[in-house]
């Protein structure tokens, strides 16, 4: 894999990639490069195979993390744990997304509060969202509609970001860089 950059972080960074494309490792090498950080999961452990990756990831990010659990209120976690010091990483969106899906919450409304939360956080925040648009169209109402409001998400953010990577094969591709 590419090494880091050699340019500091901005203040919002998205990284997309399918599954398996190798984006949440370059997200915690991009973060980790600047010392101690905040990880925001998102993740839930609703069964064994998904514990059993949490504990694999915490494992590779080892104790220069400090872990915070947040698989719902991702707004007003950004607003507590984001300094200026400490970068904040989010992984992922896409499982953010499921689980507002599945807690029936509004969609839009808590896009439109995570896009506002972006704007003016005092500290860099860097976000991981799968890329679910590339593949066939699902063929149920509720598999589109997620990739419909995953897609318009990824968008959303997108357009607040300053620098935004595609991550494929492990190799991460700069789409958008409004970095100063």
């Amino acid at each position: 894999m590419t090494d880091d950059p050699p340019f500091p972080l901005p203040p919002v960074t998205l990284i997309l990639g399918g599954a398996r494309s190798g984006k949440s490792a370059f997200s915690e090498r991009l973060v980790a490069a600047r010392g101690p950080a905040v990880f925001l999961a998102t993740a839930e452990a609703g069964d064994d195979e998904m514990a059993e990756r949490i504990r694999r990831h915490k494992e590779r990010r080892g104790d220069q993390w400090t872990t915070v659990e947040e698989p719902l209120e991702l707004a007003g976690a950004l607003r507590r744990h984001c300094r200026k010091v400490r970068p904040v990483l989010v992984d992922c969106l896409t499982l953010w997304l499921g689980n507002i899906m599945a807690a029936g919450r509004d969609v839009e409304k808590e896009t439109e509060a995570l896009s506002g939360a972006l704007d003016g956080l005092p500290g860099p925040v860097v976000l991981v969202a799968n890329e679910v648009g590339l593949g066939i169209v699902p063929d149920n109402a509720l598999a589109r509609a997620f990739r419909d409001h995953a897609g318009r998400l990824n968008q959303k953010v997108a357009t607040a970001a300053d620098r935004v990577y595609f991550v494929a094969a492990g190799l991460p591709t700069v789409l958008k860089d409004e970095v100063q």
